[in-house]
């Protein structure tokens, strides 16, 4: 196998024995970095210190990873022109941020009788948010709302 040395430097190919004995005279432990290299690769390391290491550069990672949260936005069929704006503009924020947004759309009353009115807000909507915008899956209705998610292609 090939034993590298707690300080980078390659000692060479030779029996896992001789290499575990040159661990037990550092005082390290002898770690299997790559083995299905011909010969495998091992490294006279600590052990905790690897192990430490490891776990922060994953809680580092973990930190900065920026994870898609699934956003909410609820509006009327009778909402007007400029809030309908308003709305628009609230989702490509969210959808610029990296987030999904689930829009729902509501009927209350006797607007259940006139579903199309809601598709045609849909549309309305969908032309405002751009080109860049995109529909997943496609819009259902549940109860008294008509939901459909957007993200960004």
């Amino acid at each position: 196998m090939r034993v590298i040395s707690a300080d980078g430097a390659q000692l060479g190919i030779m029996s896992s024995r001789d290499a575990q004995l040159m661990a037990r005279d550092a005082g390290l432990d002898l770690v299997e970095i790559s083995p299905n290299a011909n010969p495998p690769v091992v490294k006279i390391i600590d052990w905790g210190k690897y192990q430490y290491q490891k776990m922060k550069e994953q809680a580092r990672a973990k930190k900065n990873a920026k994870s898609s949260e699934l956003k909410q936005i609820r509006l009327g069929l009778k909402i007007g022109e400029n809030d309908l704006n308003i709305k628009c503009r609230k989702i490509l924020e969210l959808l610029d941020d990296g987030d999904r947004v689930k829009v729902m759309i509501i009927f209350r009353g006797r607007e259940m009788a006139h579903k199309e009115i809601g598709n045609e807000l849909m549309a309305r909507m969908l032309e405002k948010l751009g080109q860049d915008v995109v529909v997943d899956g496609k819009a259902q209705m549940s109860g008294r709302n008509l939901t459909f998610m957007v993200r960004h292609k």
